[in-house]
């Protein structure tokens, strides 16, 4: 039965595929998606490569590019992850997510990320200074997965994530489903290619008290105030489809270093493509940097934020002489931008 489950799988994918790729690259739709909170990175050594690791990328962090690469873990993965977004803009990201092997060839993932935007003052037109209170809006997400893997070749797999928008009067609230696959060969297992496909799923569209109006309706001579529901446009997510492949070099007994190349094609932005590389010293100490280059970029007023560069490190600590895979690490990344300080990412990742 089992070996159903991959081309029945890879069919559902490629079969949604074009109706992100026959709409991505187009400038004209920017700015018409919402939940970009979605397209951000909350794990650092994701973060360190750009989102362009997507052949490659394995367990918790799998969960938020390519959710294929979950089922590729020893046990149990716990990452906690930090981020100053835009440094300067006072907006700070938090992220858990635990991963958790299922037999043999399965594993099941959980994540969840939360944005805070600090204390933002509240104005009025007659009070355009501020009335002397605040509000915090309240986004996040949390996603539920699940991998599997075929003779340690292809990898499958998908996620369900609910995403909510929320202020104290008025809350957006969607559905989205993630999927991916990956497959590697090569003499030592060094060839890796991987596609994901990501934020498909419900429009949406604000809601709540907040969005009503009270104003004086006349009848027989008379005024009333009556409460009118205003209704908000609705608005679709920002779907990315991903094309990644990466390849292992071995230079000696405990180096690796693994070169990749990535196309992203969005359907309401410019597509981007990238190359970068991870250096590996025994899995214990890892280099990582990328480029990513947005095409139609030279537009001073629609091009991205960020510039394009990204490095990061990795550092960890074995908790066991006899079994590396069981270990601690911190991870690092930061990725360059035109104004403000860059967006700087910080992760603790445990191993079991």
């Amino acid at each position: 039965m089992k070996n159903y489950l991959y081309p029945i799988f890879l069919a559902l994918l490629l079969a949604i595929s074009p109706m992100v790729s026959l709409e991505a690259g187009n400038p004209d739709r920017q700015g018409e998606a919402g939940a970009y909170e979605l397209l951000m990175v909350p794990y650092a050594r994701t973060a360190g490569l750009h989102l362009m690791n997507t052949a490659f990328i394995s367990g918790v962090e799998s969960i938020r590019l390519n959710v294929a690469g979950l089922a590729r873990i020893n046990k149990t993965e716990i990452v906690l992850g930090s981020t100053q977004y835009l440094k300067g803009t006072g907006i700070n990201m938090s992220s858990l997510g635990l991963a958790q092997k299922a037999g043999a060839n399965g594993a099941f993932g959980f994540s969840l990320m939360a944005l805070d935007f600090g204390d933002i003052p509240v104005t009025t037109t007659l009070q355009p200074e501020g009335t002397g209170s605040t509000f915090s809006p309240t986004f996040f997400n949390l996603g539920l997965s699940y991998a599997h893997i075929f003779e340690n070749k292809i990898s499958v797999g998908v996620t369900v994530r609910v995403i909510s928008e929320a202020l104290a009067d008025v809350t957006a609230s969607a559905v989205a489903l993630d999927a991916g696959v990956q497959y590697v060969t090569g003499p030592q297992e060094n060839f890796k290619f991987g596609i994901s496909l990501r934020n498909v799923g419900s429009r949406m569209s604000f809601g709540g008290e907040g969005l009503s109006q009270q104003l004086n309706k006349a009848s027989f001579d008379q005024e009333f105030p009556i409460s009118f529901d205003n209704r908000s446009a609705a608005f679709e997510l920002p779907s990315v489809l991903n094309i990644g492949l990466s390849y292992d070099l071995y230079p000696g007994e405990k180096h690796r270093l693994t070169l990749l190349g990535n196309f992203t094609a969005n359907s309401f932005s410019e597509d981007q493509i990238g190359g970068g590389a991870e250096y590996s010293l025994d899995d214990l100490f890892m280099l990582r940097g990328a480029y990513k280059y947005d095409f139609g970029s030279g537009d001073p007023i629609t091009e991205p934020i960020y510039t394009g560069l990204s490095a990061g490190a990795s550092v960890a600590i074995p908790f066991s002489k006899e079994n590396k895979n069981v270990k601690m690490s911190i991870d690092y990344a930061y990725r360059e931008t035109k104004i403000w300080n860059g967006t700087h990412n910080i992760g603790v990742r445990i191993n079991i």
